[in-house]
């Protein structure tokens, strides 16, 4: 296999709050290949989005900490790059686009002043330059009459038109991975569709590489090559997603799987539901993190913090008890 676009390596980060240490992230590797989509699930508070602003450096520290790890990007690794290196690959190789547009987005500039500044930042292109493109931007996204929408502010487009407005920010500078952060959370489920089509779409026409951060196992279902779920801040499973979806190993991801509405279903039994509640990590796991919610509990579980191991080709489960009965 190649080698990998981003490779990320044993990465903790930890937020320091009055109550104590907060273990947010810990030991989280992957690999994301050119081209990839690769998503990730869990419930929140697993840990999804700190990785990924982890490996961009825009936690604010502090509270927040990068305690170690490596975040390797075109052979270099991201979180040792100087505050001027790093702010070159933001926007210009690698585009974020966040959970809550109308959060993300600065409500006192317009529209186009926001799309022009990162093609003058990182392209160098001039002011008329850059508002061809950022009107070529928005007419990709679906946004109508993009030259007059220049002159908007945030609070005049829909929820759905400020995520079509945040994806052309994203690729205005025509990145090598976009990383997704939830991006259609907020949204009625048909712009939800709308809006992932939209992505697939300029995907395979750009060819770039996408992290779509979701706790929507559905949405990954039809968008992602290769799925990881996380869970207390560690990945518990990794999987091409069709291996994922037909062979769950880990309690997590089965129960997850358990808990979606099925339409192909010939049963009427009542959804799947996981008993308990996350627990915040004052201390870096040292036995399985799931060990409190979960059914298929041994001896081994509260001793020692699984590894990933593979259980076939690219799958990897950490798990003392797998492979398990998958009846739930």
């Amino acid at each position: 296999m190649s080698v990998p676009l981003l490779q990320v390596k044993s990465l903790e980060t930890q937020f320091k709050t009055p109550e104590g240490v907060i273990h947010a992230v810990n030991g989280v590797s992957f690999g994301l290949q050119e081209g990839e989509t690769l998503g990730i699930v869990g419930e929140s508070g697993c840990g999804k989005s700190v990785t990924m602003l982890s490996i961009l450096r825009l936690i604010q520290m502090p509270p927040g900490r990068i305690v170690t790890g490596e975040a390797f990007f075109d052979g270099k690794d991201l979180l040792i790059m100087s505050p001027e290196d790093i702010r070159h690959v933001r926007g210009g190789h690698i585009g974020f686009i966040f959970q809550d547009p109308m959060t993300s987005l600065n409500p006192v500039l317009t529209t186009g002043a926001q799309l022009e500044e990162p093609l003058v930042l990182h392209l160098g292109m001039n002011k008329r330059q850059a508002r061809d493109r950022a009107v070529e931007l928005l007419g990709m996204v679906g946004i109508p009459h993009a030259r007059e929408r220049l002159a908007d502010y945030p609070h005049q487009f829909s929820g759905g038109m400020r995520q079509r407005m945040m994806i052309a920010m994203a690729l205005a500078c025509s990145p090598q991975i976009l990383i997704a952060d939830e991006p259609t959370t907020a949204l009625d489920v048909t712009i939800q569709a709308q809006i992932i089509e939209l992505v697939k779409r300029l995907r395979d026409e750009l060819g770039m590489a996408i992290i779509w951060i979701t706790h929507d196992l559905g949405v990954i279902a039809g968008l992602a090559m290769q799925v990881i779920v996380m869970y207390g801040g560690c990945i518990i499973e990794s999987a091409p997603v069709q291996e994922l979806y037909a062979h769950p190993c880990h309690p997590y991801t089965i129960g997850l799987l358990g808990s979606l509405p099925r339409l192909d279903s010939q049963t009427h039994q009542r959804l799947y539901s996981i008993d308990g509640l996350p627990s915040v990590l004052f201390e870096k796991p040292q036995h399985c993190p799931f060990l409190p919610r979960c059914k298929w509990v041994i001896k081994r579980c509260s001793q020692e913090n699984p590894a990933l191991q593979e259980q076939a080709p690219s799958h990897c489960v950490a798990c003392w008890a797998a492979p398990l009965d998958k009846g739930i």
